[in-house]
């Protein structure tokens, strides 16, 4: 029997009672940071079972002694009656020595285990917490850093495992004698609450105009930041993960402030709700239309944003998420959340406290230096946030919730591979919507999103949480793993460092993720339509169809190519993916903005228009053409707009399904134009028949591929199956044929999933090489 590591726990061996028996079990998954060990002894105390619970670096041992019966109810609770955020996993369980403790102890931590460490998220605020922010008799009634072992932070407070509250950012907040009472107590419910606090020893407030501080207690400052949101003005607050730019959500005026100062004139909003009613969804039901799945996401612990349908007759400000038909909402999530939504009363913007594209900014004097052009007032706090997280946000396509972006609540990510990697991995994702993924053995973890990366903030926070996620995992990267386009940043920092790497096409990424996320036998079509993304060719793909598995993957049809005029600069001036579509075919643009023709003699002579199969870039011409939108403010606003216009399933368009002269099915788009830009046809009408043409022509291409190459599974992977028109369309069509479709269900299917498909594809390489010698 494995002793507990501290010194007067040690079993005394009792050979003379036949009645009692002793059972050592060892249980991995989600098991720290969760009031795990005190439940435990609870429930060890309700079955009069001596013996011990401990800790140990990613795993929790127990020895528990008593009668049979006992033991086997014990055992059989511990999974049936976890507390609610814990995924226990028993790993081991098997009889001990006969053995006697006095009673039952939770003993010290051990941190010399090589165990399966679990990273825990962050969490909302449970109801006991908030029935006690919320009692004028509660000595933290109103304390906005209330917590327990069921809810608050913890992966953005965590420095090191075990979690610990010697190994957080509350460290250096030295306990008073009720809290540290409460934290000893094993019948508390806040026994081992690592970030507990309350105002005498904890975290407190500091409100802050024009570079001063004016209030002392936690009410004040919040009245104060309240009475700037009812004047109108932005304030910038300090949440968990992160700043968030507060105005009311209402107010158009101070709407548009906030998106002339941020630089954002068109970006949908987040809009935070105060919770009413019996669910506390009543007042959001009165803008936005909540499904039972929206409304159980909405509720859950990590309260995402969940993009969810405005109502004609919202009350909300018309700029927060103009041209669109959703709008993202979500719950407050914190103590402090909570009471500015109290006070308010009435729903708040709350966009990320960030410089656009930036990861979202965590310290005092960082945010109130760089945010001093947004913001008119601040309300910080002293809680230190080690890493930032970012909001999560979901989205429901083909009938089911989706993520679309991984943050604060819901990240880390940790998954199991049916592939084992020869060595540890860290893998750094592409460009876009970056994220990390470390991979060892057949263990993937995905970090929570870190911005684009296209700027240095960006690769600061992504070097930081490379080595948080490796000291934190106790796993450390011997081969790093990026995207094959060598005008990546994180391409470029993966050949810079010392380790070796290797490389992963875009695509095949895009189609491991989903494959590795499902799992299965068998050969797959995957479908990986996006934006841009490299081909192995050395041309833009993004209209693929992948054959084969991970590790063996080949393009078997795709989209008919054009040549891009401008390169990047397409993804912000769609004008210029519509004019390629007429240029190619020998036409022309009608009011094409190429009023010099500059765009037109540089492509014409091959300079700077690479050639792309991107289903991206064909959406976003077809918006140019409907929408008579020439140029956006962020990525994916045309195809947005077009997509907000359908209602119904039109009749579509054929489109030409022929091999090109390497054997590739492509797709011809060419019979398209003529309805897109048929002035005499509505606008939806004319969206609705470019969804459903597109749709049908994934059906066509996978009928074709399984007439060639025998049963298949269909993924539908990349950015452009956001899209729920089009994905809700493809998945009917393909499952009516026979087809069973996959589409990403625990990562986004967009580039948060690179970084998950580089590990995917990097082990399935390495199980390839292993089975050849």
């Amino acid at each position: 029997m494995r002793a507990p590591a501290e010194s007067g726990g040690l079993p005394v061996i009792e050979r003379d009672n036949p009645l009692l028996r002793g059972t050592q079990i060892t249980l991995t998954g989600h098991v720290q940071g969760v009031g795990f060990r005190p439940f435990v002894y609870r429930l060890a105390n309700e079955y009069r079972l001596t013996g011990y619970v401990q800790n140990r670096l990613g795993e929790v041992d127990i020895v528990a002694c008593g009668n049979p019966e006992s033991l086997r109810n014990f055992h059989r609770d511990l999974i049936d009656q976890a507390p609610p955020l814990s995924r226990p996993n028993i790993v081991s369980s098997e009889s001990v020595e006969q053995v006697s403790f006095e009673d039952f102890k939770i003993v010290a931590s051990a941190a010399d285990a090589d165990a399966r460490i679990f990273v825990p998220a962050d969490n909302f605020m449970c109801d006991d917490c908030k029935r006690e922010l919320n009692d004028p008799s509660d000595r933290r009634y109103h304390y906005p850093f209330i917590n327990c072992t069921q809810c608050g932070p913890r992966y953005t407070l965590i420095k090191a495992m075990p979690y610990d509250r010697e190994n957080t950012s509350m460290a250096s907040f030295e306990l008073c004698t009720d809290c540290r009472s409460e934290y000893e107590s094993p019948d508390d419910r806040r026994f081992h609450a690592e970030p507990i606090a309350c105002p005498v020893c904890g975290p407190g407030l500091e409100f802050e105009k024009g570079g001063h501080d004016e209030y002392s207690d936690a009410d004040t400052e919040i009245d104060a930041a309240l009475n700037e949101l009812r004047d109108g003005n932005v304030v910038a607050v300090k949440g968990i993960g992160g700043y968030h730019l507060l105005c009311d959500a209402r107010n158009w005026a101070a709407v548009a402030s906030l998106r002339r100062r941020k630089q954002r004139p068109d970006k949908p909003l987040a809009v935070m709700f105060p919770m009413r009613g019996p669910d506390g969804l009543d007042a959001v039901r009165l803008s936005v239309q909540v499904g039972a799945a929206e409304a159980e996401l909405l509720l859950s612990p990590s309260r995402p944003i969940v993009l969810l349908q405005k109502h004609a007759y919202t009350r909300l400000a018309s700029n927060v998420a103009p041209g669109l038909r959703e709008i993202g909402i979500f719950l407050p999530y914190s103590p402090l959340h909570e009471l500015l939504m109290q006070g308010f009363g009435s729903p708040l913007v709350a966009t990320s406290g960030n410089i656009s594209g930036e990861p979202v900014l965590t310290e005092n004097a960082a945010a109130s230096s760089r945010l001093a052009e947004i913001a008119d007032a601040f309300l910080h706090h002293d809680r230190p946030i080690v890493r930032p997280a970012d909001d999560p946000v979901y989205r429901t396509i083909a009938g089911k919730v989706r993520p679309l972006r991984m943050g604060r609540g819901a990240a880390p990510c940790e998954f199991e591979l049916p592939w084992r990697l020869t060595e540890p991995v860290l893998a750094v994702g592409g460009q876009m919507k970056g994220t990390l993924a470390l991979g060892w053995e057949n263990r993937v973890v995905v970090s929570p999103h870190i911005g684009e990366m296209d700027n240095p903030r960006s690769l600061d926070v992504l070097e930081q949480v490379a080595e948080d996620l490796q000291a934190l995992y106790a796993v450390r990267a011997t081969r790093l793993v990026c995207d094959a386009h060598t005008g990546y940043t994180t391409n470029r920092w993966a050949r810079r460092h010392e380790l070796p790497f290797a490389t992963v096409f875009h695509h095949q990424a895009h189609a491991s993720a989903v494959a590795a996320e499902h799992g299965g036998p068998g050969q797959w079509l995957m479908f990986a339509w996006d934006g841009v993304g490299l081909g192995e060719d050395g041309s833009l793909w993004g209209g693929e169809a992948l054959l084969g598995v991970p590790g063996a993957w080949r393009r078997v049809a795709s989209l008919r190519p054009f040549r891009l005029p401008g390169g990047d600069l397409a993804g912000r001036a769609p004008w210029r993916s519509a004019a390629a579509l007429y240029w190619q075919l020998g036409q022309n643009l009608q009011d094409c903005p190429d009023v010099d023709g500059l765009a037109k003699s540089a492509w014409s002579n091959g300079l700077n228009s690479p050639t792309s199969s991107a289903a991206g870039r064909l959406f976003d011409a077809a918006a140019a053409i409907v929408c008579e939108l020439s140029n956006v403010s962020f990525e994916a606003q045309g195809p947005m707009l077009l997509e907000s216009l359908c209602d119904k399933r039109r009749e579509p368009v054929s489109l030409p399904l022929m091999a090109d002269n390497e054997g590739i099915l492509r797709t011809d788009w060419a019979p398209l134009l003529a309805v897109l830009a048929d002035s005499r046809l509505i606008r939806s009408y004319r969206a609705e028949v470019f969804h459903s043409s597109l749709a049908t022509a994934i059906l066509q291409q996978a009928i074709s591929a399984r007439d060639s190459h025998g049963d298949m599974r269909i993924g539908l992977s990349g950015g452009v199956f956001q899209n729920h028109v089009l994905t809700s369309q493809a998945v009917e069509l393909l499952s009516d044929d026979g087809f069973e479709v996959f589409v990403p269900e625990q990562l986004p299917c967009n580039d948060a999933a690179l970084s998950f498909g580089q590990v995917a594809e990097t082990a399935a390489r390495d199980e390839e090489i292993d089975d050849h010698g």
